[in-house]
């Protein structure tokens, strides 16, 4: 493996690492300040928090797309659905996570991106 393609896979676990990090601290902390059911319908009257709503689920069908094309199980395809419109940016972090743990030697990210799993 080159040490430019080792040093980006590297770079990209740190990434996702700290992202992953993040999302689960800020969805902790707004969860104890907040309860998103009961300020649903307050929150469901604001035009923009509808456009982010479907910015959010457009976002996450393209990326279990592509979790969908990766994957050759079907109960791995169901359980990473649930998880991406559940969890959202949470599951996206821990798929691509694991993704670049599971990368062999001498694999890069066109392993990562196209590679299917059997």
């Amino acid at each position: 493996m080159s040490t430019n393609r080792k040093t980006m896979i590297n770079a990209l676990k740190i990434v996702f690492t700290i992202l992953l990090v993040w999302m689960i601290h800020v969805v902790i902390s707004t969860s104890l300040e907040s309860n998103l059911f009961a300020e649903w319908d307050f929150l469901g009257s604001i035009p923009w928090m509808r456009a982010t709503l479907w910015d959010f689920y457009t976002n996450a069908l393209i990326i279990y797309l592509w979790i969908f094309y990766k994957e050759s199980g079907v109960l791995a395809k169901i359980i990473w659905f649930l998880l991406m419109f559940f969890l959202g940016s949470i599951a996206s972090c821990a798929y691509i996570l694991i993704q670049l743990f599971r990368l062999k030697p001498g694999q890069g990210l066109r392993d990562l991106f196209v590679k299917k799993h059997v």
